[in-house]
């Protein structure tokens, strides 16, 4: 019995869960990465993979977490920046840097950031991915506090076993956006609709009320 333990199974063990989780978290952060030659080509769109509906939802609360604790790191990393020397590195004034009261100062700048990506790398396990997720996803939502992600139910099932598919996408790029309908102006077709009286040609006859006058 599963004693008020949350979450699915998926039909796998507890390390293959786990595996599985991490694999699936990775592959949603990767699809946002660059062309890198013929190997490794990026997604038709990025930043959504398609899997099932139960799988999406088990991993959707990691995929949160981990752009959370990047999203945390922006100050810290801002910060450092600032402090950090536009010197090249191993150059004369990069060295008196280091040598520098500034150097101790940008090292405990800089030591929450270095926490968070160890952490976020415990939890994916891809370098490639932890690095994508700081650098782009994390800036993306600076100003957004939470619901980082959503899940598409689709129509048609998965070949072979009809399970339930669905599309796992970060929100704010493939956003649909409502327009509302143009309301149409009658004020043109008021105005086309009004003729004007047409005067009588001058060898008709006019009415005989007028000729008695």
């Amino acid at each position: 019995m599963r004693h008020r333990r949350r979450g699915r199974k998926l039909g796998r063990n507890p390390s293959h869960q786990r595996a599985l989780l991490k694999s699936l978290a990775t592959a949603l952060f990767l699809t946002e990465r660059d062309a890198e030659g013929e190997i490794n080509k990026p997604p038709k769109v990025k930043g959504r993979i398609i899997t099932t509906l139960e799988k999406a939802k088990e991993v959707r609360p990691l995929v949160e977490r981990c752009i959370t604790i990047a999203r945390h790191a922006l100050p810290h990393q801002d910060a450092a920046d600032e402090l950090e020397p536009n010197a090249e590195r191993n150059s004369d004034q990069w060295r008196a840097w280091r040598s520098s009261e500034q150097w101790q100062v940008w090292c405990k700048t800089i030591s929450p950031v270095v926490a968070a990506r160890r952490r976020a790398l415990r939890m994916l396990g891809n370098k490639q991915a932890v690095r994508i997720l700081f650098d782009d996803i994390a800036p993306r939502f600076a100003d957004r506090d939470g619901g980082y992600t959503r899940v598409l139910r689709l129509a048609k099932p998965r070949l072979g076993d009809a399970g339930t598919r669905a599309i796992l996408e970060l929100v704010g790029k493939n956003d649909r956006v409502r327009r509302k309908a143009a309301r149409p102006s009658f004020e043109s077709d008021a105005a086309e609709s009004k003729v004007k009286p047409v005067a009588p040609p001058d060898n008709e006859p006019t009415n005989a009320a007028d000729d008695t006058q």
